[in-house]
């Protein structure tokens, strides 16, 4: 009767085991290599009226990009919504399987806001990946819901566009949240910060840091 009973206790410590494991977060990075960014690949774009320091700042590591409803694009003759966002240069790609990784806040009350963007497809389309904030959800694009509540915390964002394949994949804080299809396209670049979508809230606001692009090993 011990021996059952034992052995019976050992399967169960084995399965509560196996499910702590299947819950803890992955590690996206697994398998890739981090290259080289500094402050020369961070090209702002920000309503072109206005110098950059009247909607961006870089202070304790931490990007802080706002604007407004109101304001004007990022070019005279745009016909774009207002932005301030953070284009990150000298990683533009076309093959292979690249990454982004970025740890990200959005305050109470913007909305109707992209805060991050996989630039590049086939047209009409203009982007591979958009992620969006609504009401304090993170969607992508309009649907569907990623995380329901993004408010007021830092989640870490990590995006994997493997172009061959013709995928991405979307983890907050290393869990698998979206497996989208790609769009076309051939030369990509990454984007964050803010740039108004539909419904967009007057103040739009999103912090960034620990920003890394990646490359899968091959």
């Amino acid at each position: 009767m011990a021996l059952c009973h034992n052995i019976s206790l050992a399967i169960s410590l084995v399965f509560i085991l196996i499910h702590r494991v299947r819950s803890w977060p992955e590690d996206p990075t697994h398998g890739f290599v981090e290259l080289p960014l500094n402050t020369s690949n961070f090209r702002i774009q920000k309503p072109y009226n206005l110098p950059v320091s009247d909607r961006y700042s870089f202070v304790d590591g931490v990007h802080k990009l706002w604007v407004y409803s109101t304001d004007e694009p990022l070019s005279k003759n745009s016909p774009t919504n207002p932005r301030t966002e953070v284009l990150i240069r000298g990683y533009s790609y076309s093959s292979d399987v690249w990454q982004f990784q970025g740890y990200g806040y959005v305050p109470c009350g913007t909305s109707g806001v992209c805060i991050m963007q996989v630039f590049g497809a086939s047209l009409p389309r203009n982007t591979t990946l958009q992620l969006r904030v609504y009401n304090g959800s993170l969607t992508y694009y309009g649907t569907p819901i990623l995380v329901p509540n993004i408010y007021d915390k830092w989640f870490r964002l990590n995006v994997i566009h493997n172009v061959n394949a013709s995928t991405v994949k979307i983890y907050i804080d290393g869990s698998l949240k979206y497996v989208a299809p790609g769009r076309g396209g051939n030369s990509y670049y990454f984007k964050f910060g803010v740039y108004g979508q539909d419904n967009e809230s007057h103040y739009m606001e999103s912090r960034w840091k620990g920003i890394k692009v990646l490359k899968k090993c091959v």
